[in-house]
């Protein structure tokens, strides 16, 4: 057994280049934790993961040109189990089997920006050790804003069938994406930001690079669902209109979103501009 797991080991190391290791601990209690670990914290030639169910610490193996360790243990928060950098939602913890529900007693290092760098150790129920420095986190979705604000100006473009003008807009937005701190998210916009923070700017970065409204509102279809996501969890201020054109996409439908309930449709421009319905408001 031993041969079987070191030739896996071995194997699975070769396949990863630029291979830098790190060693965590993340909680879980049982086999069936130890498979749901390393699944999600495996990606063929970019991560390999192995834990320990006795010392609850995990080898994680990556492509540092390709994924960080953030990025690998945000998956394996994301499938309900807290480690050194992230806890997991309550939602993805709740859908755990009963054998493997933890005690939840990792602690979470949270950076604070004051003028002098203090780092503030807090456990899952929000309790400080008494040894620490205490200066209240800063939880803040405005920057998230600045996000929100850059994406309708691409929406407005697309209305206006203006290529160069959403390409521009779409750098705009790139840049307010590569801005936001997660740390200093709420909750719920910050498990929806790990959700979709890869998406969003690949998509930012493709319409980007694309001159044509017609190739920018295949990309701007997706752009718009995680945008959705995103704007979901922040509940921005004032209302947030969720809209659906029924004939795009050969006819299977795309969603976008928009501050005004008039419908403005941003896939058909003055060709259909009024084509669409609210689907959801958002407050």
């Amino acid at each position: 057994m031993f041969t079987v797991v070191l030739l896996s080991a071995t194997a699975c190391q070769s396949q990863i280049s630029n291979g830098k290791t790190e060693t965590v601990t993340i909680n879980g209690n049982c086999d069936s934790c130890k498979t749901a670990i390393e699944k999600a914290g495996t990606s063929k030639k970019i991560s390999a993961t192995s834990w320990n169910k006795d010392s609850k610490t995990a080898t994680i193996l990556f492509n540092s040109k390709k994924t960080t360790l953030d990025a690998v243990l945000k998956k394996i928060a994301l499938a309900g189990y807290d480690n050194e950098l992230f806890l997991a939602p309550d939602e993805a913890y709740n859908k755990l089997e009963s054998c493997c529900r933890y005690n939840r007693d990792l602690k979470v290092a949270v950076k604070i920006p004051v003028k002098d760098t203090i780092i503030a150790i807090t456990d899952h129920s929000g309790h400080t050790q008494p040894t620490t420095i205490v200066t209240p986190p800063v939880q803040e979705s405005n920057q998230l804003q600045v996000v929100f604000d850059n994406y309708f100006a691409v929406k407005d473009a697309l209305v206006k069938t203006d290529g160069a003008a959403a390409l521009t807009k779409a750098k705009a937005l790139l840049t307010a994406l590569d801005a936001v701190d997660m740390n200093k998210l709420k909750t719920d916009a910050h498990m929806a930001w790990m959700k979709v923070e890869k998406e969003l700017k690949a998509d930012a970065k493709k319409i980007s690079a694309k001159k044509d409204a017609a190739s920018q509102r295949m990309l701007f279809m997706n752009l718009s669902e995680k945008m959705y996501t995103l704007i979901k969890a922040a509940k921005p201020a004032g209302k947030i209109y969720y809209q659906h054109c029924p004939m795009y996409n050969e006819g299977k439908g795309a969603n976008w979103l928009s501050k005004e309930p008039a419908i403005k449709n941003p896939y058909y421009g003055s060709v259909m501009l009024t084509c669409g319905s609210i689907a959801e408001t958002i407050q």
